[in-house]
């Protein structure tokens, strides 16, 4: 048996489009979706990551700023700044590149971000809400991974999903993301016991722990569903995942690659969560991505 490739970029570009559709109704009656994108510093990568940003904006036709600090931006200035961007009736969305340059509190300037415009999904208001099934903007990376379970009609409740991975970006939201949908959730990190036995339970395997080909064929139970968050760069140059690609391609029913899976989902959701928050704020109520089951 070989896997079904799920492709993140067909599936992206299935979501925007759908997205430019509710970006043309807002523009035509008065407001333009805004997204604000602060970096702190020159971290290569960042800056990469924020351009790629900017310009799936404009694909849209949503509109974005892209705020360079440098590194020597002290806390008080940076919290003021983003406080600006609080006020800004135009910005929608504002999303500070993380890591932060060392000096700087990452959390105090989540929290300075208004719950309205968290669109990453990190501030404690809108991480609380996750918890309780009401959060308006989940976070993007495991939002993006159920959208794409969604797209390609995998069956989510009753299912044994295990997590590798407990971070407050991908591993604790997805948890609650999963729970939601009805699956039995199981989250494993550094300090589990026998980590290969929980993964051969799994139906579902979701893979965010950084370490490049960690999870192993011999991990998958087969015909589970293979869903690989980790992005590392091998001292070729090359890009692979957490899950050892050509190992789980013979082992699971289906598997999304690296690059080429996730990836696309985490901007695409950044999109999508920016346009509910003008959808909010311009009083549209009650919009619903194409498919979304329960999950606004």
């Amino acid at each position: 048996m070989t896997a079904k490739i799920i492709n993140g970029k067909v599936i992206s570009d299935f979501f925007r489009s759908e997205y430019k559709l509710r970006v043309d109704r807002l523009i035509s009656q008065g407001t333009r979706p805004g997204l604000a994108v602060v970096i702190v510093g020159d971290d290569a990568a960042s800056q990469v990551y924020v351009r790629n940003k900017a310009k799936a904006c404009e694909s849209i036709g949503m509109y974005s700023e892209v705020h360079p600090l440098p590194a020597t931006t002290r806390q008080a200035a940076l919290t003021a700044f983003v406080e600006q961007l609080n006020a800004n009736p135009n910005i929608h969305g504002i999303l500070v590149q993380l890591p932060l340059p060392k000096g700087l509190d990452d959390r105090a300037v989540i929290e300075a971000i208004s719950a309205k415009k968290d669109v990453d999904g990190f501030h404690c208001a809108n991480m609380g809400a996750l918890v309780i099934d009401e959060s308006p903007y989940p976070p993007c990376t495991p939002y993006g991974v159920m959208k794409m379970l969604e797209y390609e009609g995998i069956p989510i409740e009753g299912r044994h999903a295990v997590i590798i991975g407990r971070s407050n970006i991908v591993g604790k939201p997805q948890a609650m993301l999963l729970l939601k949908a009805g699956a039995t959730v199981t989250i494993c990190h550094s300090k589990t016991q026998d980590l290969p036995a929980f993964c051969r339970s799994a139906d579902i395997l979701v893979a965010a722990v950084g370490r490049p080909n960690f999870v192993k064929g011999s991990w998958i139970k087969p015909g589970a569903v293979v869903i690989d968050v980790g992005i590392n760069r091998l001292p070729d140059g090359k890009l692979c995942g957490d899950v050892d690609y050509a190992e789980a391609l013979l082992a699971a029913s289906a598997i999304t690659p690296v690059p080429g899976g996730v990836g696309p989902m985490t901007i695409t959701m950044l999109l999508g969560n920016t346009l509910k928050a003008a959808e909010r704020a311009a009083g549209i109520a009650g919009t619903t991505d194409p498919g979304e089951t329960g999950l606004a």
